[in-house]
């Protein structure tokens, strides 16, 4: 039987942990200073023939927490005109074991693999009137079997959505539930300088069969408002984590988009992986590009607790391309703790970082 004494120490330990997170999102002093237990390396993946790596926004981890799916913006940092297939599966020596999705995107962007094993890639630009390889792509999430095998279509390809429908509008990243329920980062211009309330940055939620839930956001700086929701990932707890690029900060949502808190401990937050025990990984690839975005911040990929919001280290991931430290876009995770920092400046990267 419960006691008066266990839930009040329970009631106490609640309200200590919201008083943390509100804490801790006021805290806007840069975090650089941390341990790195990790070293960098760089070119250890084999890319088939005369291949070089273009920028890679999107990584995630196949079911089997060995190999690696990646994007490859077709050696450059687009794919309109490119036949080449942008997403690439890497085992752990890094040998490309299949390749997929040639001619579909222009802009693939966000990468999620689900349960399944099915890869969600978001195409975040859309048709240009001056080219016709453009047109009837972007503004769209693909749903694709390992095989490559077109499953799902969300959005219409090459039409830009206004925000208020299931069309989407240069769409930021995916990622599914247990239940199959799907969530895209919709709007990737939320953090530019001419974005107005208009622009779109939401949250929308469709059902496994891909028919529209709903949506929740709208741009803005308030409590679950947003200014591009560039990644996004779930927790332990089933809450929504999204990478709030544009506010400097994580919001965390329950799955129904209700508001539950946020942190701006993790800097400018490009993408973000979360292990089963609740660590974040938080990759940063836009701070010290100037001093108004996120001042004082360096870019690289910070590590911590969602229980606490506290940064415990800081890989920068030095490596001889980017010997001032990298800044990846994405990031993840594989099962014997290496973390791979998809790099999409400075002509495109991969780089993994091991513990020491």
């Amino acid at each position: 039987m419960k006691t008066l004494g266990s839930c009040f120490a329970k009631i106490t330990v609640i309200l200590a942990a919201l008083f943390l997170i509100n804490s801790v999102s006021a805290q806007l002093e840069p975090i650089n200073e941390r341990p790195n237990p990790y070293s960098s390396v760089d070119n250890w993946v084999k890319l088939p023939g005369e291949r070089t790596w273009g920028s890679t926004a999107g990584v995630d981890i196949d079911p089997d927490g060995r190999h690696l799916w990646a994007i490859d913006r077709c050696g450059s940092n687009s794919c309109a005109e490119s036949s080449l297939d942008p997403i690439l599966k890497i085992d752990p020596y890094g040998n490309v074991v299949a390749t997929i999705g040639g001619g579909l995107m222009l802009f693939p962007h966000g990468l999620h693999v689900d349960r399944d094993g099915n890869i969600w890639v978001t195409d975040a630009q859309g048709p240009n009137p001056a080219n016709p390889a453009t047109a009837g792509k972007g503004h769209a999430v693909y749903k694709l079997s390992p095989e490559g095998e077109l499953l799902l279509t969300l959005g219409q390809p090459g039409v830009a959505g206004d925000g208020t429908d299931a069309l989407l509008e240069t769409p930021c990243d995916v990622v599914t539930d247990a239940d199959g329920n799907i969530y895209v980062g919709d709007g990737h211009s939320g953090q530019g300088v001419n974005a107005t309330p208009d622009t779109v940055a939401r949250i929308v939620k469709f059902d496994r069969n891909g028919n529209m839930i709903k949506y929740w956001g709208g741009w803005g700086s308030g409590a679950g408002q947003l200014k591009t929701p560039h990644a996004l990932d779930i927790d332990s707890r089933n809450r929504l984590i999204v990478g709030d690029r544009g506010n400097n900060r994580l919001q965390i949502f329950d799955l129904e988009g209700n508001y539950m808190g946020e942190f701006k401990t993790f800097s400018r937050p490009s993408g973000i992986y979360i292990t089963d025990d609740d660590t974040i990984y938080v990759a940063d690839s836009e701070s010290e590009f100037d001093d108004t975005r996120n001042p004082g911040w360096h870019a690289g990929i910070r590590v911590g607790s969602l229980l606490d919001g506290i940064v415990d280290y800081f890989i920068d991931g030095t490596v001889a391309a980017y010997p001032e430290g990298s800044n990846p876009e994405g990031v993840a995770v594989d099962s014997a703790g290496n973390v791979f920092g998809a790099v999409v400046s400075g002509g495109g990267a991969l780089v993994k970082s091991s513990r020491r």
